[in-house]
């Protein structure tokens, strides 16, 4: 019983701890996420409580499945599908290069074996950008850029732990002799099961949440589709990862639509956004904890490589294969490259993968203090220096003339329709001639065709400009269907109590339309 009070007593001072960063950092210009880690180091460093240990299970079946669900739930299939190409292609050729030049860096610097470097690589290959796309949503940064890192890295974790395990398997068993096409095909079955498992998985709970409307009850089903898909994936011998993520995607983009009514669909939206803040909170602040300054001293060479292939790898992976997802309409600029390079941090995923290898493999020490001095070293470094980047740049100034042009483009469009309706107005009246009337007529057409064909090219330019319009289009409908309502109310179409309930529908549905595009 003592434990479990002691136990307890920890869990509330670690609350109290991430509550009390989540108000400091409203004044200090850090991002939460490492400002967490910087406590935790702090706790740890100075003993301020007792040792919390990272252990996999907690990582991999506790927190994991929470925070992949969470973020595949509130990810747009349509814009997933806008940027498929850039995903799929770093989430897994990607993946299966950086572990390569990872291994031969760290080969050919320190001499690491190979079974043991190419182990290395994978862990290191899947990125955890959390802070970094809490910055971007910060600064309004264009959301396709948004959308691809963050599909990456949901995707690249499922890709990473399959790459760890087949070649943890093949450390276990003794041998480098693994056929190529065996190793693929078991690659493929491990990902595309996972993916249909996940799928099969999100729309069976979909169609069950048709049956009923109850937040609380629904609630419950995501949280059983969100851990009931990864056990069942583990079960299955399948990609548990790619089964939450694909799972979560169907949920939130089939399930949520149909089966649920907006306020249910709120509900479960806080629940989840609750969650994954907390389980994000733990994460980062136990990282902190669990640095130990002596062991990354005496594997400082080792890190220093680990950091300098992971920098190298990911440079390869970003503008070697940007050339082939770029395209005239989905463009890539070299400042969105510069950003995916320097912004993919390493997180928990690295550091449970690292904490999972049996205590028999060779180089055990050596693999986890590596891991988790580059894990470190991503948060502090790139994570602290990806905003003054952004400035350097000025891509925030970039999406502020943006959204300027838009919105004088809009004006100048709204202005020629109101116009072109007084033209008419005109000469139904017979207040002006024919000749007169086709000649401004003409004018007011060329400039609607000209500012029609500027907002197309500031589509094109900036995918961000076409959520913009998508948003006050619907924000304007909305309210359009609020004033209806207040309409039947007076006209007593409509009691009192079920006015109120729409309305409030409504009204929360404007809200989840505020923020950054």
């Amino acid at each position: 019983m003592m434990t479990e009070h002691i136990h307890i007593d920890i869990f509330l001072v670690l609350l109290m701890v991430t509550a009390a960063v989540a108000m400091a950092v409203k004044w200090v210009r850090l991002p939460y996420s490492i400002s967490l880690v910087i406590v935790g180091l702090l706790i740890g460093v100075f003993h301020l409580l007792p040792t919390v240990e990272m252990t996999p299970d907690l990582i991999l079946l506790v927190f994991l499945p929470a925070l992949l669900f969470e973020a595949s739930w509130n990810i747009d299939l349509k814009e997933l599908h806008e940027s498929w190409l850039a995903i799929l292609l770093l989430a897994v050729p990607g993946v299966v290069i950086s572990t390569a030049v990872i291994a031969a860096v760290m080969h050919f610097t320190v001499a690491m074996p190979w079974t043991i470097a190419f182990l290395l690589g994978a862990m290191l290959s899947a990125t955890d950008p959390i802070s970094v796309l809490a910055l971007f949503r910060k600064l309004g940064m264009n959301k396709r850029l948004t959308i691809i890192l963050e599909g990456e890295s949901l995707f690249n974790d499922g890709t990473a732990v399959v790459l760890f395990k087949l070649i943890l398997a093949m450390i276990i068993a003794n041998t480098s002799q693994v056929s190529f096409l065996h190793a693929s095909g078991s690659f493929t079955l491990v990902v595309l099961g996972g993916a249909i498992l996940g799928a099969a998985l999100g729309y069976i709970a979909s169609r069950i949440t048709a049956f009923f409307d109850d937040h609380l009850l629904e609630i419950t089903l995501t949280t059983i589709l969100a851990y009931g898909s990864y056990l069942a994936a583990e079960l299955t011998h399948v990609s548990p990862v790619i089964s939450v993520v694909c799972a979560g995607i169907v949920m939130g983009n089939y399930g949520s639509r149909t089966g649920m009514s907006a306020t249910t669909r709120l509900a479960v939206n806080s629940f989840w956004e609750y969650a994954a803040f907390l389980v994000n909170s733990f994460v980062f602040l136990l990282i902190g904890m669990q640095v130990k300054f002596n062991l990354l001293e005496k594997y400082s060479m080792s890190i220093a490589a680990a950091i300098f292939a992971i920098i190298i790898a990911r440079a390869f992976v970003v503008y070697g294969l940007s050339p082939i997802f770029a395209r005239p309409k989905t463009p890539v600029p070299w400042k969105w490259r510069h950003l995916l390079w320097w912004g993919a941090l390493r997180g928990s995923l690295c550091m449970a993968l690292a904490l999972s290898l049996p205590s028999g493999v060779e180089f055990r020490e050596v693999i986890l203090i590596t891991t988790f001095g580059v894990v470190l070293f991503t948060l502090l470094v790139p994570g602290l220096s990806i905003e003054p980047l952004v400035q350097l740049m000025k891509m925030n100034q970039v999406v502020e003339s943006s959204l300027l042009a838009y919105k004088e483009l809009k004006g100048v469009q709204i202005t020629n329709a109101r116009a072109m309706d007084f033209l008419h107005g005109l000469r139904k009246q017979g207040a002006i001639t024919q000749p007169a009337f086709e000649k401004l007529e003409a004018e007011i057409e060329q400039s609607a065709a000209q500012t029609r064909s500027a907002i197309d090219e500031l589509h094109i330019a900036d995918a961000s400009i076409q959520a913009l319009e998508f948003r006050e289009a619907k924000r304007q409908i909305l309210e359009v269907k609020k004033d209806c309502l207040t309409t039947l109310g007076r006209e007593g179409l409509l009691d009192q109590d079920s006015l109120e309930k729409l309305k409030l529908e409504i009204d929360q549905e404007i809200n989840t339309l505020s923020g950054p595009v």
